[in-house]
């Protein structure tokens, strides 16, 4: 081989492809498998994923708190975060100092107590012949009391979830700290023309999710301690552990009321069937005077989502994804929500067909 022989080899090799048709069919190939690929990698990773959407809308309540403390107290951005934080830990510590050693006791007697009513039950279902014998009744009481019984253990003894608990507030406080700079880089990874119309979206997910998450904080609070009272004036056992409980489960629309439910009938019956009987007229005065009272109301005032939306798309993220899609089945179908009523502003978009 001559030295001042070219070393650049210039003759066309297999991996070029002339052909425009074949060209365009590759590409299609490509985005497809593209498309495949990250899929799959969310169906990976969709715990992480969740746990991050957990975080983002922690930050927003933070947010939204921040916001609303700007109005009464014209202080920077990070004090009033700073005062928003400290009265969230603030509270939530008052709550376990004042309240723990009865709300352990209660959580305890409260686990008791369904397991027992749930046997009986079932041993009386068992007695009218609907259940084929002791072992399967044993086998379903573990299989559908074990969540209630979690539950409730969870919430005594506090170490139930707590690495998740604690990721989703540690990535909500960074958030809320700087949300600009998690924005605009988020922006970077689009494309130029797609950058402003992104913030527009963007800053109406924002308003929307912080109207949400505050309708859905004043409805948790309310309902806990309008159950807490009804059921402390009908004599009902553990009514402060049941308001609690039914506050929280609020935060799952339609199917967290169902189970704060069975909770309350459950503990009625088992201080005697008059209680019981109370137990449940409280439910349902609660929950008539929630469904047709509070939550229009706040609806009004927030975001207003059809309920059979709201209850299928928590029966179908609840069902892929567990407890974890079942919690944030809400906010996901407002997020996409805005998204479509951003679009469908936009007009009909044009869409570019190559010729033959």
């Amino acid at each position: 081989m001559a030295e001042n022989e070219p070393r650049t080899v210039t003759t066309p090799g297999p991996s070029e492809v002339h052909d425009p048709a074949v060209r365009a069919e590759i590409r299609k190939a490509f985005i497809w498998l593209s498309m495949t690929g990250t899929f799959a990698l969310v169906v990976l990773l969709i715990q992480p994923l969740l746990l991050i959407l957990g975080g983002i809308i922690f930050a927003i309540i933070l947010d939204g708190g921040t916001r609303l403390l700007g109005r009464a107290l014209p202080l920077p951005r990070g004090i009033r975060l700073l005062i928003v934080v400290l009265a969230a830990i603030g509270f939530l510590v008052g709550t376990v100092y004042l309240t723990g050693v009865e709300l352990g006791q209660q959580a305890t007697q409260l686990r008791e107590t369904i397991v027992v009513q749930g046997d009986a039950f079932l041993k009386w279902l068992s007695s009218m012949g609907l259940m084929p014998g002791n072992d399967d009744i044993k086998t379903l009481a573990r299989e559908a009391l074990g969540s209630l019984g979690r539950l409730t253990s969870y919430l005594s003894t506090a170490f139930g979830a707590l690495t998740s608990l604690f990721m989703i507030a540690v990535i909500g406080l960074f958030l809320a700290m700087e949300p600009r700079i998690y924005e605009r880089g988020f922006q970077w990874l689009l494309p130029t023309e797609k950058r402003e119309e992104a913030r527009i979206t963007f800053d109406r997910m924002g308003f929307t999710m912080r109207r949400l998450m505050a309708g859905r904080l004043f409805g948790m609070f309310f309902e806990g301690v309008l159950t807490w009272i009804a059921l402390s004036l009908a004599g009902v056992p553990m009514a402060l552990i049941l308001g609690i409980l039914t506050g929280v489960l609020a935060f799952i629309p339609n199917i967290g009321a169902f189970i704060s439910g069975l909770l309350m009938v459950a503990v009625g019956f088992s201080a005697g069937v008059e209680t019981g009987l109370l137990a449940i007229a409280v439910y349902f005065v609660v929950q008539t005077f929630d469904g047709y009272v509070m939550i229009p109301l706040v609806a009004k005032q927030t975001v207003d989502m059809p309920p059979a939306l709201t209850l299928g798309a928590q029966i179908l993220l609840g069902t892929l994804f567990g407890i974890y899609g079942l919690a944030l089945a809400d906010p996901i179908v407002a997020m996409i929500k805005v998204a479509l009523e951003r679009r469908s502003e936009r007009g009909p978009q044009r869409v570019l067909i190559a010729p033959p």
